[in-house]
């Protein structure tokens, strides 16, 4: 999902205005997405090398969640709004990854808690850190945007949890197929 976030970011960049906030959001997504990759390489299992569907968990609704979020709070962001083009683009950056910083801010620390009780090496917290930063500065800049923004962030809030929800169903779906799966084999 860094991964994925980080090429959204960058797509999303005008090529003339793009602010220093935007270009350390989507370095920080990158760096992110590095260091998790790095940290799943050392684990005793097989996949996960690249982002081809073999190396994902429930692959059509890992890389349709963050798409689907964005064009569900495009055509939102269009109708309330009345934006086109790259105003539209810059406005669903806004509200798509305020929604996706309030995600991060509650799976983050419970990904560390469980780290940390199971005495992993791996720690997540300078992304807990990070991740803080960059809920600041959107919300920030969504008070540039509009007075109202908690209004909207809301309704874009709701149409991620709900792809949220489908995306960790087909997730736990498919880990608990594969448990399955190596408990019958052993």
């Amino acid at each position: 999902m860094e991964n994925a976030g980080a090429r959204k970011i960058s797509a999303c960049e005008n090529a003339e205005t793009a602010d220093i906030i935007q270009l350390k959001h989507a370095a920080e997504e990158h760096r992110h997405a590095y260091y998790l990759k790095k940290q799943i390489l050392k684990l005793p299992v097989e996949g996960f090398t690249y982002y081809r569907n073999t190396d994902l968990l429930a692959p059509i609704h890992t890389k349709q969640y963050l798409h689907k979020l964005d064009v569900e709070c495009s055509r939102y962001i269009k109708k309330v709004f009345s934006l086109a083009n790259h105003d539209l683009k810059y406005a669903a950056y806004l509200f798509v990854t305020y929604a996706i910083e309030v995600r991060a801010d509650e799976l983050y620390p419970a990904y560390q808690e469980v780290l940390t009780a199971n005495d992993s090496r791996v720690m997540v917290k300078s992304i807990i850190v990070e991740e803080e930063g960059h809920l600041e500065e959107m919300m920030a800049q969504l008070d540039r945007f509009d007075d109202n923004w908690k209004e909207h962030a809301a309704r874009v809030s709701e149409i991620e949890g709900r792809l949220f929800r489908e995306w960790f169903a087909a997730v736990s779906d498919e880990t608990l197929k594969s448990a399955r799966h190596t408990e019958i084999l052993t």
